[in-house]
């Protein structure tokens, strides 16, 4: 891997050169930035997939919604066989609006307005539109669109696979070069263990960010809960862990802990067929001989929700 990596360099400089040209423009004012009229908060990463930003978005959207403000998210809807701007409405379907933007609206319903567009002034206007009296905009993985510019930028970094310590596409999995960290407001260190004082201090160091606020966060899962109303056990022992997201390895260690695991590992927003669900129930009937479940996450539970009538899901224990 490591030679791959050294062999595909120069294509990555290559790309971190246009990424950057691309960036100056906008910094300079070649290529125009749209104010958004509106309080609004962009959430993103400088590296692809797996950093902990849907649980920051969630956090956010949970927060100002106990202060009683009218709030609205918009992504791209990754994934959604649908184009355009959009509104999601609770019938709305994974495949229609992607699986991070469903599992929003199904969580807070009529509280939130959720809204998916490639072009995010499309969906900003699109959202001032339908709810005029918008109080903020959470702007989901926006960290890269600089056609419009957000109040406040959040730049999200995992602890065990920071920015600093990464190289560009292709060769490694940044987005764009690691000095675009600098148009962040807040850096928000994800997916971190127990951290000392000093350990906190010298990945601040690391940083090298100059003043910018830097917080550090970590996961706290939530209870098991059944696709199909079954009765969840007290005493599963082995779990066959199903996930299509971008970074698993800290759900996987989680599970590790009490529970024999197994994983099957799909890609990240993967849509899964009738043929990976029978091959899933297949595995889940050979893996182990008794108290056991079939566990994922709950943005892959947006997705796999969509199949209950149409397969066996019902008839095995799967829980999110």
């Amino acid at each position: 891997m490591r030679k791959l990596r050294i062999l595909l360099l120069p294509i990555s400089w290559m790309y971190g050169l246009i990424t950057s040209l691309r960036n100056s423009s906008y910094s300079w004012g070649i290529i125009p930035s749209w104010p958004i009229p509106a309080k609004s908060i962009c959430i993103g990463n400088l590296s692809v997939g797996g950093t902990g930003k849907t649980p920051l978005v969630d956090y956010i959207v949970q927060h100002f919604l106990l202060q009683n403000k009218k709030l609205a998210t918009l992504s791209r809807g990754y994934g959604r066989s649908t184009a355009g701007p959009q509104i999601v409405s609770m019938e709305s379907t994974a495949t229609e609006v992607g699986d991070e933007t469903r599992m929003y609206k199904q969580k807070y319903g009529d509280q939130l307005l959720v809204a998916v567009a490639e072009k995010r002034k499309a969906g900003v206007e699109l959202i001032l539109k339908t709810q005029n009296n918008t109080n903020l905009i959470v702007l989901d993985d926006a960290f890269q669109h600089r056609a419009v510019k957000a109040g406040f930028s959040i730049l999200v970094t995992e602890y065990n696979r920071p920015f600093f310590r990464d190289f560009m596409l292709p060769a490694g999995n940044l987005r764009e070069a690691k000095i675009g960290r600098h148009r962040a407001d807040l850096i928000l260190v994800s997916k971190c263990p127990e951290l000392s004082s000093e350990d906190k201090k010298r990945f601040q160091k690391a940083l090298h960010m100059n003043g910018t606020p830097i917080f550090f966060s970590r996961i706290v899962y939530d209870k098991l809960k059944s696709f199909a109303h079954h009765s969840i056990s007290d005493s599963i022992k082995n779990v066959l862990l199903v996930t299509g997201i971008g970074n698993p390895a800290p759900l996987h260690a989680y599970f590790k802990k009490n529970y024999r695991v197994e994983h099957l590992e799909f890609r990240d927003h993967h849509a899964f067929s009738a043929k990976d669900i029978r091959a899933i129930h297949e595995k889940f009937d050979t893996f182990a001989s008794d108290s056991k479940a079939i566990i994922t996450t709950e943005k892959d539970f947006m997705r796999l929700s969509e199949m209950i009538e149409s397969t066996e899901i019902k008839k095995y224990p799967w829980l999110y």
